[in-house]
This record gives C-alpha cells, structure tokens and sequence, in this order.
C-alpha cells in the first residue's frame, strides 16, 4: 500500500509539498493513507494532479510539461518510488480521472473515435477452448460412481488406500483427541490460560510444533525456581521512566589546591610584637580585643590603663592587612568546605518503589556505596578545615600542608553505577513485554514438556508414523495421477488467460448502466472491424441509442458512460484477481443527486464490499458524494466467506493562490453528515461549556452566526409558513418573551456590525451568549426524541428519561 507522498515539487499547482510538515493531526502526529481514502477538495485545487501522479506509475508516463517535476512516493515495505524510477514500478495501479476517459473514450471529444476495447475471460477463441476441451476430457469428470478420464483412475488408487488410511485415522484421532484437551479445550488448556502462558489463539498444531521442540536432547525444561521467579515477572507493571538524578558536582582539586595556599602561605615578620607573634593564643585574644576597643574605649577594659597612640600604632603594624585578607581568604574556604558537604546531604535518597523489583537489590548496594563514600569524603573535608583552622588561630606562623585522601572517584563511581541501573530500569520498560513474553513461553515449554512424557507421546506418534507408513504405498501411487491432473489444471488455466471476449467486456459495461443506474438509453457494443491486408480481425466499443450510432452524448451520460467503463475494465484479463491500488478522481460531473447515490452504490458493492483491491483512493468536490463516502464500511467478505477489516482516513487538498497541500480533513467535515448538525453542535457546546478560554473562544464568538442559520432551517421546517423570523422566534419560545428577545438581539447585533458600529469596539459577551444557547436547548428538549437524535448526531449520549420528564413538564407549565 501507498503509506505518503513524502514530497512533490513542481507538478502542476503542487510546488513545494512536505508530507510530514503538512498532514499531522490535532496531537501534531504525522499520518498517513490507510485503506481507504477519502479525499475532498474544491475544483482546481489540485485533486486531478495527485491522481495523474498515480496513473504515471500505471501507465509509466509522465507529461513533460511538468518541468522540473520531483516526487517521491512512499510504500509500506519501505520502498520509495520517485521521478526518476517511476517507469519501472511493477505494482498493480488502477486510476480513473479525465486521462484514463481521454485515453480509452476518446469519441467524448472527437464522435468518429471508437472506444479503447478491453476483454473478459470468455469464450469467443474458439481454437483455445477446444484444447481446454480436450484437455477436460483427459482429465473427466469426478461424480460419484461415473468418474471418467484421470479422475476415474484416481478414484480407484484412492480405494486402495482408504484401508489403510481408516488404521491410521484411529491411531491419529486418539492422540488428536488428548492433544485438543490440552491446546484448546476446557478452563485447564494453554489457549484458556493466556495469562499465564501467552497464547490466546494456541491450536493443536502449535502444541505439536512445541513437543517435538521440548523432546529434544538439548531442551532444558526450566527449574520450580524459575517457575517462581517467572510467574512474579507477569505481575509487573511497567513503571514511569526514572529521572536522571541531578548530582553537584564536586569541588575536590580546586579545595586542596586553595587550602594548601592558604595554610603554607607566609606573612611578614617585620614590625611584630615578638611576644605575640610567640604565642598565639595571646596573639588571637589581643586581636579579638583590638576589634573590641577600636574607636569604642581609650582605656583598657582588662586594666583600666590609658591606651596610647604609640600602642595603637605598634598594634596596627602587627595585624597588618597582609594578615587579615589571610584571615578573609581561610573564612571564606571553610565555608566553601562547609557547602560542599552540605550539597552532598539527601542527594542520594532515592524511591526504591520506582523501580523494579529486579533492580531493587543493585539499587541498595549502590547507594551503600555512595553513603560510604561521601562518608570518607567528608573526613577529607574534615581535614582540610581542621588545618585551615589551624593556621587561622596561628595566622602569623605558616603550616605544613597535610595531604588527605582524595575519594571523589569512590562517589563517581557511585554515581555512575546508578546511572547505569537507572537507564537500564528504563529500558527495561521498553523490554517488559518482550520479558513478559519469554517468561510466558518458558513457562508454556514447561507445562508441554509435563503433558508429553505423561502421555507418552512417543510411543504413540511412533505407532501412528507405522501405520503412516503403510499409508505411503498407495499414496504413492495415488500422487503421480494428482500430479498429472494438477499440471493439467495449470494448462487450462493458462490456455483461459489467453482467451479474449471483448463483447463481455461491452456487456459488463452496459450491466452496470442498466442495473445500477436504470440508463437503458445508451448502450455498449463490441464492433468487429475486418483487416483485409493483415487478414486479421479487430474488435472496437462503439456507443448506441436505440440501435443508432449514438451522439451529442450529455455531461452526465458521459459521466456514467466513462465510470461503468472504468469498473467493468477492473475485472479485465489484466487486472481480474490482482487487487490493484485503485484511485478515482472526482468521478460525479454532472450527475443529479440520486445518480451520485448509485454511483456510490457501484463503489461500494463493486469495490469495497467485494474486497477487490489492495488500496482505495476516491476524492471529490461534492458535498453529496463526500457524505455517502463517509458510510463506506469499514469491513469486506470474501468468496471463501473470510472477513477483512479495513481502515479510513480523511484528507482535505486546499489551494492557497498557486500551491496546493494536503492535509487531514477538518472535524466539521469529517463527523457531521449536514450543516444543520453542525450547527446544532456549536450551540450545544456554547451552552455547556464552564469556562472560556483560546481553545474554545470562536465557539462564543461565532454563536450569533450559529444560532441564527440553525433557527432558521428549524423554524422554517416548524412553522413552513411566510411569517418573518421574530414571530416564529416568539411561536417558539412560547408564553415568555425573554428567550426569544435575547435570541433575537443577539442573532442582530452580534451577526452584524452595521448599525451598531460601537459593537466592533467591545469584546464579546460571553455569559449572553451562554443564557441563549442554553434558552434554545430547553426550548428543543420539549420535543425529547428529536433532541436525543440530535445529541446522537453530534456523538453525545442522550439525557436520562427522568430529566426528559422533568423538562417536558417544564415546557408544559411555561405554555
């Protein structure tokens, strides 16, 4: 199937179109063309050219007037069609649009033209079918008791062996019957079980395919633990993805490097007092104290002496700045210190419930580790504020800088080994239902491998291969005959390929006209032109009215003429049982309403329901069709009675000046089959929403407009007669003139701002346009079954009976 048309470029008004950019949904998911594809589009916006883009890879021609042209095509294997390889796509492509009309039924433009013929399988080559004859013949007939020909003698090799197959049946239905009881029969069986062993849909040959598995040497049946540790696996749930966990990063080199500067770095011994510089305790307490009566005392607060200028002087000069940005810089370090084992608190604590239990036991070695770890890098910390503060309470006299352990790889390590059980957690996520699975299989191989050694499988297939063997001798014999007549078979059919008969291809046409569409006025007939030079004969469709040579065929009769055409061509020899990707391009020109509804009859029984084809493309600019497209089903049956199910999609080509895009179709245009649903639904929405806000403003700014197009179609339909649009608002709403006056203004002043030019100057007034809608809505709830039928229109479910009920007597008190 086509999956997208990835991107095309200069064909016809389509010059720069990305699929991806273009047809996304509400959620911005890129789409793509499913089984079936409904594709509206107004004349003129581009709708012919995506259909001539498909009848290239039919016809593998392309116009050169689309110069520069690049596309590329997109399937569902992978593959890629493009401008430069489209003549060689090998695929099954049907498409009707005004070239596939002007190709094979060119007397639309010129009535001395035939139209292109096209044959059936049939029986006109006389030659041919007389050697399917002969070769029936060979092979005879099959009834019971007058078999003929290869059948006859097939039927008495089959006799040989039906004895010998019933000692097999017997053999082969007992062990069949222990087999169905475990595959598929009874609460106790793998099929019935799925939770436990994975397969809701186990047959009898599965469980074969699966003994002859668990039988082998090297098969290791899994052990009661295995069993245990499996069956707590299926009760996981997948969890949320684990957060990456946002770790400080640690200061470690630059702390060493600052604290070994500061504690080995000297400071002037020069204009010291001797007997603090000796002693630093002294040395700390005279500091503390100069800080104390610096510009508070002149007298000493230990001695009472008067403390002179000179001492100032001699006690400035010994805690120089040199020294006290000494002091600044240790501070500032130890605080550095001090956060940096500070951030390393509670970064760790992690919920073990967010993992998986599998993980949980990793999970506490690892944070062991780290607590260990920082642990010992906090005694690093240690040492390295014990000797700052030592040379702080020593900050004349420079220290020798004692090296700690550096424990940072420890925590990293840590750190790392979490990171690792962390993403694995998550993909494991990703990996629980493959887990799952494994586990499901494992415990299925389990329970099979018990069931065949209680039953004794192998002796039993044994005696049921010897009596298979028995079988083999008169197969034997029976297969050469099946051979021979299957080649045969295989001669007629392709003998049958080669047969033409246009006239049925004329015939199937003219089917169509008369059964699906009541047209017995123009007809179809196969003509038989005589070569004389080339002694041969040609066959051409020509289109009559009451026997005549037909002419001045109407739009519409060409229309139906050209679709039946294109149908009938769809079982030709060349396409008959290949399912080809079928497009049809706006095929209702011309036609009243009730031939667009038999035109989508003949898609829908013809096409759809048959399942004839592979994929379904069927675009158009009428709003008729478009709604009778959207009851396309969902599903087809086979001849073999096999049901298919399909999937829809909706696009919308719009065309904006001179470029075309793609997208999906708008929801009004998609769910609602009338302009009155829609209507209904605004309003609906209007009177039920709780708050306003940018997602749902239009609903309230386009109320007056809304309400006034719904009322009037209700009203007209209510009250058919010529009386103007307030009269019936007032017939409407009855006794109460409130709801009909507010209807009213707003339907005026909100729809227009002609005459009240004031309106375009203010914003809208929200609780106005709630109080009418919902005024409208209990008004169309006195008539309950209408109003559930409308609700059921617009996807809502309908109100309870009670609150029908209580609604009515409402109505009926208000009147």
């Amino acid at each position: 199937m086509i999956k997208k048309f990835q991107r095309i470029t200069n064909l016809g008004i389509f010059q720069t179109f990305q699929w991806d950019q273009e047809v996304v949904n509400a959620n911005g998911k890129t789409e793509r063309f499913h089984h079936i594809n409904v594709i509206y589009g107004r004349n003129y916006s581009g709708k012919t050219t995506l259909s001539r883009l498909l009848r290239a890879l039919e016809t593998h021609t392309l116009s050169e007037k689309f110069a520069g042209r690049e596309f590329e095509i997109v399937f569902d294997d992978g593959s890629v069609t493009t401008h430069k390889n489209f003549d060689s796509y090998a695929g099954k492509i049907r498409v009707f649009n005004e070239d596939f009309v002007r190709d094979n039924l060119r007397f639309i433009n010129n009535p001395d033209e035939a139209i292109e013929p096209f044959a059936l399988i049939g029986d006109d080559n006389l030659a041919i079918q007389e050697q399917i004859d002969a070769i029936e013949a060979e092979i005879g007939s099959n009834e019971e008791d007058q078999a003929t020909g290869l059948c006859a003698e097939l039927e008495l090799k089959c006799a040989a062996k039906t004895q010998a197959a019933d000692s097999h049946q017997s053999a082969q239905n007992t062990l069949e019957s222990q087999m169905r009881a475990k595959a598929t029969a009874g609460n106790e069986s793998i099929k019935y079980n799925s939770d436990k062993f994975g397969d809701q849909n186990y047959t009898i040959s599965k469980l074969r395919n699966e003994i002859d598995q668990v039988l082998k040497q090297e098969f290791d049946p899994i052990s009661d633990e295995k069993i245990a540790f499996n069956e707590e696996l299926l009760k996981e749930e997948i969890n949320d993805d684990v957060a990456a966990l946002e770790y400080p990063s640690l200061s470690w080199d630059q702390l060493v490097k600052e604290t070994e500067e500061l504690v080995t770095k000297a400071v002037a011994q020069s204009d010291k007092i001797e007997e603090l510089a000796a002693e630093a305790v002294l040395n700390r307490w005279v500091k503390e104290g100069r800080d104390h009566h610096r510009s508070k005392r002149k007298t000493c607060a230990f001695c009472g002496n008067e403390i002179q200028e000179s001492r100032w002087e001699q006690l400035d000069k010994h805690f120089d700045e040199e020294s006290e940005k000494l002091e600044e810089a240790i501070d500032q370090l130890l605080e550095s210190i001090a956060d940096e084992e500070v951030n390393l608190v509670g970064v760790f604590e992690i919920d073990e419930k967010a993992f998986y239990s599998k993980f949980r036991s990793r999970l506490t070695q690892i944070k062991e580790a780290h607590q260990e770890a920082v642990a010992k890098y906090s005694e690093s910390l240690d040492g390295l504020a014990k000797q700052l503060q030592a040379r702080k309470d020593d900050i004349i006299h420079s220290k020798e800088f004692e090296g700690q352990d550096n424990h940072c790889d420890l925590i990293r390590a840590a750190v790392s080994d979490y990171e690792i059980l962390r993403n694995e957690a998550n993909e494991y996520s990703s990996s629980l239902g493959d887990d799952q699975a494994t586990a499901r299989t494992e415990l299925r191989l389990k329970t099979v491998h018990e069931f065949a050694i209680d039953i004794n499988y192998t002796d039993q297939t044994a005696e049921v291969d010897r009596l298979a063997a028995c079988l083999k001798v008169a197969s034997g014999e029976v297969s050469g005959v099946e051979q021979t007549i299957l080649l045969k078979q295989q001669e007629i059919q392709a003998k049958r390929r080669e047969m033409n008969d246009e006239e049925k291809g004329a015939k199937k046409v003219n089917e169509y006209l008369n059964h699906f569409f009541g047209n017995n006025f123009i007809t179809l007939e196969a003509k038989e032109n005589e070569e004389e030079e080339l002694e041969s004969k040609s066959i051409r469709f020509e289109v009559t009215r009451e026997g005549a040579k037909a002419y001045h065929l109407s739009e519409g009769e060409c229309s139906l003429l050209a679709f039946c055409y294109f149908l009938a061509k769809l079982d030709d020899i060349d396409t008959r049982g290949s399912k080809p990707i079928v497009w049809i391009d706006d095929p209702i020109c011309s036609l009243d309403s009730n031939h667009i509804f038999f035109l989508y009859s003949l898609i829908y029984n013809e096409i759809v329901s048959s399942g004839s084809f592979k994929q379904l493309f069927i675009s158009t600019h009428n709003l008729d069709f478009l709604k009778y497209l959207k009851r396309l089903t969902d599903k087809s049956i086979d001849d073999a009675g096999v049901e298919t199910h399909y999937q829809k999609s909706y696009f919308l080509v719009s065309r904006t000046d001179r470029n075309s895009t793609i997208c999906m179709m708008p929801k009004h245009l998609k769910e609602f089959f009338t302009e009155f649903n829609y209507l209904f639904d605004q309003i609906y929405r209007c009177a039920t929403l709780e708050t306003v806000d940018d997602s749902n403003y239009t609903i309230f700014y386009n109320f007056s407009n809304s309400a006034r197009k719904f009322l009037e179609i209700y009203l007209f339909y209510k009250f058919p007669t010529s009386g103007d649009q307030s009269a019936k608002l007032e017939r409407f709403f009855g006794d109460d003139p409130v709801p009909s006056v507010l209807v009213e203004r707003m339907n005026h002043e909100y729809s227009h701002l002609c005459g009240v030019f004031e309106r375009g100057e203010t914003p809208m007034e929200v609780p106005e346009m709630k109080t009418a809608a919902e005024a409208i809505l209990e008004r169309l709830k006195q008539d309950r079954e209408q109003y559930d039928a409308l609700l059921e229109s617009i996807g809502e479910q309908p109100e309870g009976e009670e609150d029908g009920q209580e609604t009515q007597a409402a109505g009926s008190a208000d009147t």
